[in-house]
């Protein structure tokens, strides 16, 4: 049995990615280099970047191609722990 087997994806599968964090040039390198380690098909031109209503902030979506479970928890363990990351969903 896989480590796949009780999950609620069939992967491959396109899985987003939303990161949020202080608004900054260096959070939207900090996420790609983490989403680049891990997924690294993924095309830097789909990312969705937008900012909050005061621009304090700003939210990143990221669209990978998740190839496995332990793919997306690695990828939420590092973009969690990051000190420019607020939030990952």
């Amino acid at each position: 049995m896989s480590d796949d087997a009780d999950s609620l994806f069939e992967f491959p599968c396109a899985f987003p990615l939303k990161i949020m964090g202080a608004a900054s040039d260096a959070l939207v390198q900090a996420v790609l280099e983490v989403v680049l380690r891990q997924a690294p098909d993924f095309d830097v031109a789909t990312m969705e970047v937008r900012s909050s209503s005061a621009g304090n902030y700003l939210s990143l979506t990221c669209t990978i191609n998740a190839t496995s479970r332990a793919q997306l928890d690695t990828l939420y363990r590092e973009l969690s722990s990051h000190p420019l990351v607020k939030i990952v969903l």
